[in-house]
């Protein structure tokens, strides 16, 4: 005789009393894998794999969440998020995901972060070959009683110089230079026409934009990508003609920064090109250079507030608190 469905659904034990009652912070799933097809502006289909994280707190009468629920509410929420848009926008997936979790699981926060890879096609810079680059998209989004934010960030690959080396062999040319009889003007005409060498980096940058609750603001992701590969010596290309090559390096040269610079770089491409939005919007910045001389990696990072950037920039003065994207995720700033 076969067990009656109630008999085999049995008692609902997540309804249950926990045996210690006390709230947690985070309840959830990791590594929620999906491939998102949408239709581009041509009618061409571009493809988008994503990885998803999904949390809600837990109150302390609650033994635990309905961990199935999280998939149901990802698979809805791409349908219906994704098949209603020419452009895939993480932020605006993340933040329904976020609301309709919340929802289901009676949570008073629910929080949704998802990171994609996607591919673009730019031509290079000389010879037009088009070439294939892959970004990463980050969309996330925290829903409670105040409502929603969201936050949308890219990483993107460039090149960087070392300024300080090629400030030390740019010394010992002129030393040779100087030596061999050519004048002062001489030298300066050479070093404004053949860039000296230094050693290089492969830089790694990433740029977030954070929207407060209620603003309805649209931050296009390539604007966020061609700011981040700007604020570095040079963008790179996955294929190249020999010309193309040499492009790259004379501009890279010709642009020395340190990893401090791109990452101020890339906050002042961000305070140009964003002038109208309000100082409540959170805007974080980091550079990673893969060393090529040295065994280690060498990181810089700022984040804040727009208004706490723009303070500093109008007084010159050093603000002791930076906002961190913790803190504006949950609220506190």
């Amino acid at each position: 005789m076969k067990p009656s469905p109630t008999a085999l659904s049995g008692p609902d034990v997540q309804a249950s009393l926990p045996g210690l009652q006390v709230s947690l912070s985070r309840v959830g799933v990791t590594g929620v894998e999906k491939v998102i097809r949408i239709l581009d502006d041509t009618g061409s289909e571009q493809l988008f794999y994503a990885t998803l994280e999904c949390f809600v707190d837990l109150g302390p009468r609650q033994k635990g969440a309905h961990m199935s629920r999280f998939e149901e509410v990802v698979n809805e929420a791409v349908g219906e998020v994704i098949l209603g848009e020419s452009a895939f926008r993480a932020e605006t997936l993340a933040e329904r995901i976020a609301e309709i979790v919340r929802d289901r699981q009676e949570a008073l926060r629910a929080e949704v972060t998802i990171t994609a890879r996607y591919p673009e096609h730019k031509p290079a810079p000389v010879s037009g070959i088009p070439t294939q680059e892959i970004y990463t998209l980050y969309g996330s989004a925290v829903a409670s009683a105040a409502g929603t934010r969201r936050m949308v960030g890219v990483a993107a690959q460039g090149m960087t110089a070392c300024p300080c080396a090629q400030g030390v062999l740019q010394g010992r040319a002129h030393e040779r230079l100087t030596a061999d009889g050519f004048s002062e003007e001489e030298i300066e005409r050479i070093f404004a026409s053949v860039p000296v060498a230094t050693h290089n980096q492969r830089g790694l940058g990433t740029l977030h934009i954070g929207i407060p609750e209620g603003l309805d603001i649209t931050i296009d992701a390539m604007d966020l990508v061609a700011i981040v590969e700007e604020s570095m010596s040079s963008e790179i290309y996955e294929m190249m003609k020999r010309s193309d090559e040499g492009t790259v390096v004379e501009k890279a040269h010709s642009r020395p920064r340190f990893v401090e610079d791109c990452v101020r770089e890339a906050l002042r491409g961000a305070l140009d090109r964003y002038t109208d939005l309000p100082d409540g919007v959170f805007l974080s910045a980091r550079q990673e250079n893969l060393e090529t001389i040295h065994q280690h990696n060498v990181v810089a990072e700022r984040s804040g507030l727009l208004g706490e950037l723009r303070e500093e920039l109008a007084s010159g003065e050093h603000l002791a608190h930076h906002t961190s994207m913790r803190e504006w995720l949950d609220g506190r700033r």
